[in-house]
């Protein structure tokens, strides 16, 4: 049982970590794409809707599909006064009772108040508002469930190795997991 759990874990933390290197590059792609906007309007006086909203689409998918690959390496915002002190077993507890009683029931929600709203978007084809701009933005939105689901599994996988952790069995440490 423990042996699938960890395994369970670890395919959750691949495929997260997987889609984080991904969309990774959409950070260069971002920067790259922005000098152009910004070389093409001042240097040529072009400019086009579609490439300044593809800006638009590369930063939000960068934060909302990179979310679950953040929290697997620890690059959340975190007020570390008492936790850094605490010991590893009390470490694990905070992060179990954190994604069990935070984490997941916040996924599930924004999950829930999404789930409507993607689905109107995607019966509408809802494009841009603007002449000229991508016809994406049922795919745009789509990504909010995707960040739910991605973001309520790392999480799993967090508690998992706190739960591991606190019943002796050998896991990765949270340290040792960042790298």
């Amino acid at each position: 049982m423990n042996e699938q759990l960890a395994r369970l874990a670890a395919a959750i933390e691949n495929i997260n970590d997987w889609l984080g290197r991904q969309v990774s590059w959409l950070s260069l792609l971002m920067v790259l794409v922005t000098f152009a906007i910004v070389v093409l309007r001042y240097a040529f006086d072009l400019g086009w809707i579609w490439l300044q909203e593809s800006v638009t689409y590369m930063h939000a998918t960068l934060f909302l599909v990179g979310a679950a690959y953040t929290l697997k390496h620890q690059g959340h915002v975190r007020v570390d006064i008492f936790y850094r002190r605490f010991s590893p077993r009390t470490r694990a507890w905070v992060d179990l009772f954190g994604s069990l009683l935070l984490l997941l029931p916040v996924c599930f929600m924004i999950f829930h108040l999404s789930e409507g709203y993607v689905v109107q978007s995607w019966e509408l084809w809802e494009g841009s508002r603007e002449a000229g701009g991508l016809d994406g933005v049922f795919l745009l939105k789509s990504l909010i469930l995707l960040m739910a689901v991605t973001l309520a599994l790392q999480g799993l996988a967090q508690a998992i190795h706190c739960y591991l952790g606190l019943n002796g069995h050998q896991t990765l440490s949270r340290d040792q997991r960042q790298s």
